[in-house]
């Protein structure tokens, strides 16, 4: 890292111009060529899968996305020629269009599902696109929108809902991020006091965010990535970018305050702090990769955009920010420093105040502000308890919304469950499954939950046919997925019994289900794995078996306080309404993995910025109580200013009016709030006072096999970069 970091101040010119080189010529690639982003996802072996696969091969052009075009009158009825006509002409010209399947107009006569709602004032119109959603172009939804709203007048409206229509209304983010760095910006300049010193963080992490996302949407032609990941790796990217900035920046500006030269400063932060920045960020990355193992192709760009993101994040932390503080040399302090610099000399930073003194409290009262972190923790985690999985329906969308006015004209003319049919789709081979087809469809209009059934005409010698379900529920309410549990495992196989039919419940409803269920399912394995090569990383860099087992069982009390945060604002409702995201529901059900995977890397960095300074003590002074007093002291300001600019961040994306997005703002959020200011700052510090030298404990065996890589230069010796003057900790600790 010193001789990187030496390369790079002395080449400062070369290091900038490559980095404006990399992001102009990413750019113009970018621009040219354009991006593939794709929401397809495959679940194999799950009843909707199979469903889905029967009606691709069976009915071409059908078996697609189905959205609908809903239509209320408030004056007259939806019959009469009036609106009859422009609607059906409307219809048929949306019937046209490229990547249109099939129309189903309301005014139709085939088929026993009404259309038109009892009092004539509401109807609706079923688009079913050639494609899922995800593969249904952007450009031919917005051209049936602009033709459905062009009858839109005084007496009609008109509007649109379905996945496929759901595209238009993803916001694009650069709102969210130019908020985030603002916040950023104040809590910078506050904590540094210095504009210059607040711009060098920032300019690092636009750089990093910049050439991220622009490769990321290169990677998109290669690889599946979904159209959300680039706000999810700009979400931990302008977070752990902001973060490593800060760290280096912190650890440089003390270097010079202690009388060393710019030089020997910059090299002195990167081969310290630097190095805690790449295990920092290793540790995101592999979390972030750690997505992969479950075998969801839609997870899998989330995680490798997340992982290119830490990568530009890290890449730049360590050889812009030298190269910048070659550019401005002891200009990164501010005049007023500079000043008492060269009129005072060398001095200690902070060399005693609130965060020694604090840290001194935690020594003392080690045991009891550990009961009462502890007590805060699991009170918060509790909520957690009754997380439900599931995808929030288009009701959640923000009101002014087409989807959101869609879903509510549905919900009021024919009952909430219209906005997501079940879609039975059934094999049949013999005469004794036609037969038991059509007693399944009358045992299933008796059946609680379901509002009504139609089964679509069937052709002759037809061997799959279909049954469209409509629940008396919504899509996201716990009582349409039982509905959906009680037909495969109840309803459906005893029609079955005694014949060759085969059966399978599908539909938008229960693919996401599925989804959920995947997903809960190898959720075991996938903690286990990120916490295992989490656990690896901190033993290899800090030659310890209690610290590592202590950063696991803190990040999985941190991510479950936080599900709890998340479970009581969305699922219980405390608030979301309030902030525009919609009335309760469950919980999106990619959002443990995700989060889990973003949040322990980020409470790794943290564990890695606060344990690398004991260790750095430790090596030193084989002094526990030292160490960890000395290493919470020198760490906690900057860690709280980090937590502070995170949280900023994440808040920023939560009133874009994606209520998926919000859900990870929320709960990032929180676990930053928590990590920093109870986990780090108190019972971190509290657990490893009480356990003593055992901090530092290796086997020798394992020691002997694991690879000798330090956080901390072995030569490094204690130059009180930090600012922490022992006598004053001492003073403060009696």
């Amino acid at each position: 890292m010193a001789s990187l970091a030496r390369w790079c101040f002395r080449h400062r010119l070369v290091v900038v111009g490559v980095w404006l080189g990399l992001l102009i010529g990413l750019g113009v690639v970018t621009s040219s060529v354009g991006t593939r982003y794709s929401n397809a996802f495959t679940l194999p072996g799950t009843d909707s899968s199979k469903a889905l696969s029967l009606l691709s091969a069976n009915f071409h052009g059908q078996a697609g996305d189905v959205d609908t075009v809903v239509i209320r009158t408030s004056s007259g009825s939806v019959t009469d020629p009036a609106v009859e006509q422009p609607v059906t002409g409307m219809l048929t010209k949306i019937a046209a269009m490229p990547g249109v399947g099939a129309v189903k107009s309301p005014y139709a006569s085939a088929g026993s599902t009404p259309q038109i709602s009892a009092d004539k004032s509401i109807a609706y119109a079923s688009i079913t696109f050639t494609k899922q959603s995800s593969g249904v172009d952007k450009a031919v939804v917005q051209r049936i929108v602009d033709t459905g709203a062009a009858l839109r007048g005084p007496t009609l409206q008109v509007e649109f809902g379905g996945n496929a229509i759901e595209q238009l209304n993803g916001s694009p983010t650069s709102s969210s991020e130019l908020i985030g760095l603002a916040a950023a910006a104040v809590i910078l300049l506050i904590a540094f006091g210095s504009l210059l010193s607040m711009a060098i963080p920032l300019i690092a992490s636009v750089f990093a965010l910049g050439a991220a996302i622009l490769s990321i949407g290169l990677l998109s032609h290669l690889l599946n990535i979904a159209s959300i990941a680039p706000t999810i790796a700009a979400l931990v990217g302008l977070g752990v970018g902001i973060d490593y900035a800060l760290f280096i920046v912190t650890r440089h500006r003390n270097g010079l305050k202690a009388g060393l030269s710019p030089e020997t400063a910059a090299v002195t932060a990167l081969d310290t702090s630097g190095r805690a920045v790449l295990f920092a960020g290793a540790t995101v990355a592999v979390a972030m990769m750690g997505l992969l193992i479950l075998g969801v192709s839609f997870l899998n760009g989330v995680g490798i955009a997340a992982g290119v993101m830490v990568l530009f994040a890290v890449a730049a932390a360590t050889t812009l920010l030298p190269a910048i503080f070659g550019l401005f040399g002891s200009r990164v302090l501010s005049r007023r420093e500079r000043k008492r610099l060269r009129e005072h000399g060398a001095t200690d930073v902070n060399a005693i105040g609130s965060w020694a003194r604090w840290a001194a409290f935690v020594q003392r009262r080690s045991t009891v502000v550990g009961v009462l972190a502890t007590a805060v923790m699991v009170v918060l985690v509790l909520p957690f308890v009754s997380l439900r999985l599931g995808s929030s329906d288009q009701g959640n969308d923000p009101k002014s919304s087409t989807t959101r006015q869609a879903y509510d004209l549905l919900a009021e003319g024919f009952g909430p469950g219209y906005n997501g049919p079940l879609q039975l789709v059934a094999q049949v081979s013999t005469p004794a499954d036609q037969a038991a087809l059509g007693n399944l469809v009358t045992t299933l209009k008796t059946q609680p939950g379901v509002a009504s059934v139609a089964a679509a005409p069937a052709k002759s010698g037809a061997t799959v046919e279909t049954v469209q379900v409509i629940p008396t529920t919504s899509p996201q309410s716990a009582q349409t997925a039982t509905l959906i549990d009680r037909l495969r495992h109840t309803v459906i196989p005893d029609a079955e019994k005694g014949t060759s039919l085969r059966v399978y419940v599908g539909g938008q409803t229960a693919i996401f289900k599925d989804f959920a269920g995947v997903l809960t399912a190898k959720l075991p394995l996938f903690i286990g794995v990120i916490v295992a090569l989490g656990c690896l990383l901190l033993m290899i860099a800090f030659r310890s078996v209690v610290i590592p087992l202590t950063a696991a069982v803190m990040n999985l009390l941190s991510a479950g306080a936080a599900f709890g945060v998340v479970v009581a604002v969305f699922q219980w409702g405390w608030g979301s309404e309030a902030m525009g995201l919609g009335k309760p529901g469950p919980v999106e059900a990619f959002l443990p993995v995700m989060m889990l995977a973003i949040l322990f890397g980020l409470s790794m960095d943290y564990q890695v910025f606060l344990v690398s300074r004991m260790h750095e003590e430790w090596v030193h002074t084989h002094d526990n109580a030292r160490a960890v007093r000395v290493g919470q002291a020198a760490t906690g300001r900057v860690i709280t200013a980090a937590a502070a600019i995170m949280i900023c961040v994440f808040l920023a994306f939560v009133f874009g009016g994606q209520r998926t997005v919000a859900e990870f703002g929320v709960g990032l959020a929180a676990a930053i709030l928590l990590d920093a200011l109870v986990l780090r700052t108190v019972l971190v510090p509290a657990v490893m006072h009480k356990f003593g030298r055992a901090n530092w404990w290796l086997p020798a065996w394992l020691d002997a096999i694991l690879p000798h890589l330090s956080v901390e230069p072995a030569d490094t010796a204690p130059d009180n970069a930090d600012g922490l003057d022992d006598d004053a900790l001492e003073s403060a600790n009696a």
